[in-house]
C-alpha cells in the first residue's frame, strides 16, 4: 500500500513540476525565448522532457 501512494505521490508532483515549467517557459518574454534559442511553441516539449526525461511528449 505504502508503494501505490509513493508512486501517486510521485506522479502528481510530476504532473505539477510539468504544468510550472510550461507555465514558466510561456511566460518567458519572446526576445529571451529567442536568445535561448527556445520556440514559445515548444514549451509542452520541452517541459515534458525537463521533467519525464529523455524524448518524453505527452498527448
Amino acid at each position: 500500500m505504502t508503494t501505490l501512494f509513493s508512486t501517486l505521490r510521485d506522479t502528481f508532483e510530476k504532473r505539477a513540476r510539468y504544468h510550472r515549467t510550461v507555465a514558466e517557459l510561456r511566460a518567458l518574454p519572446l526576445d529571451i525565448a529567442l536568445d535561448l534559442d527556445i520556440y514559445p511553441g515548444d514549451a509542452e516539449r520541452l517541459a515534458a522532457q525537463a521533467v519525464y526525461g529523455g524524448a518524453a511528449q505527452r498527448g
